[in-house]
């Protein structure tokens, strides 16, 4: 391994984050073909079901990647699904030498390594491992855990408040946090709410392409995350904006399914009659949701932090007070001080005059 192989390395992770908001739920993944210390091919995963990473640039690079060394930021995959084998490509290619930043956690895709090796390829890595986590870090907990990634996003007053007594909420922050909350939406493979929210505000929940600030903002939009409304009384009416915008709605219950017109109802009931966050988790994980945004009342977002489902908050703090009897952020019930949860600070920026508060929560062991 050398310096080089670092700069090349971040080069591909670079490109793998043009597929952001759009590779999902694939894992977004970089390349770069190099060829006598010259950059001849790159690419990057645009979309699911399009062509790799490896692919795109193996395609630039056209006869020059015979002999080369191809850089990615993921191990390539070494299944047959939408598109043929990355492995067998590079293979096919004539690339003698793979270095990759991550080894692929999927079980089903995984195996790229030993086949290039077994081909005759040398193969280095991993390379700004800790990059290429961060990057696909809701892929990477959903192959590790069967669960996605979740973070809970909170929109507060700098005395902890969320909306008035009255439920009054619009707006806490300003337009730049506000648009920060559309692109973790357009990066997210579903948004959760809960019922009092949606007959409260009536929200859309949706992306919305006019506040994304994304040069890509109208394609972007084309991808709306699925919605998903938990009720475990079944309380959702059929007027609801939720269930006539763009996109998929999915309505959690601990009723017996029903039919409700624009949603998918599904009953996942827990022992105590409500639904099941862990059993709804579960299936979004089944429905390749690797990254899930909790956008919710201090009742439902308190009930995710309690049962230890939350791995990041991320709180919008706009400089208001809204006084002791509006509503707080999370309902949480503790009532001594070893009950306190931790949370390591991991990000703190302006936004505008708000200012956003990234940090995740330390769990005890028996919280998980």
């Amino acid at each position: 391994m050398s310096g080089s192989d670092d700069a090349y390395m971040a080069r591909a992770i670079e490109l793998a984050k043009r597929g952001w908001y759009t590779a999902k739920p694939n894992p977004r993944v970089g390349c770069v073909i190099v060829a006598e210390q010259k950059i001849v091919g790159e690419g990057w995963h645009q979309r699911a079901g399009e062509a790799h990473a490896e692919v795109n640039a193996l395609q630039m690079a056209g006869s020059l990647a015979a002999s080369a060394t191809a850089y990615v930021s993921l191990e390539p995959c070494n299944h047959q699904g939408r598109t043929p084998p990355c492995s067998q490509q590079l293979i096919d290619a004539g690339v003698t030498r793979v270095v990759y930043a991550l080894e692929d956690p999927h079980e089903v895709a995984g195996g790229g390594a030993q086949t290039l090796r077994e081909a005759g390829i040398e193969v280095c890595g991993p390379v700004l491992e800790a990059d290429a986590r961060a990057i696909n870090a809701g892929f990477i907990h959903r192959c590790e855990t069967g669960l996605p990634r979740v973070t809970l996003k909170i929109a507060a007053s700098l005395d902890g408040r969320t909306a008035m007594a009255s439920g009054e909420s619009q707006w806490i922050t300003g337009p730049a946090a506000r648009s920060d909350v559309q692109r973790l939406r357009a990066q997210s493979g579903a948004v959760i709410t809960g019922i009092g929210t949606v007959l409260q505000d009536d929200p859309a929940m949706t992306v919305r392409a006019a506040q994304l600030g994304l040069p890509d903002a109208e394609k972007i939009a084309q991808e709306q995350p699925l919605r998903v409304i938990v009720d475990s009384q079944l309380r959702t009416r059929e007027d609801l904006k939720i269930l006539a915008e763009p996109g998929q709605v999915l309505i959690a219950t601990a009723k017996p399914d029903a039919l409700i017109a624009g949603a998918e109802v599904i009953s996942l009931a827990n022992s105590q009659g409500k639904v099941s966050l862990p059993g709804l988790l579960r299936e979004l994980a089944a429905r390749q949701c690797n990254d899930v945004l909790v956008e919710a009342g201090a009742k439902l977002a308190g009930a995710f932090v309690k049962e230890g489902l939350v791995d990041e908050l991320v709180i919008y703090m706009a400089p208001k007070l809204l006084g002791s009897r509006a509503m707080p952020m999370l309902e949480l019930g503790f009532d001594k001080m070893l009950e306190a949860l931790s949370l390591d600070i991991v990000d703190v920026r302006a936004l505008g005059q708000d200012w956003r508060i990234t940090a995740h929560p330390v769990y005890q062991q028996a919280d998980k």
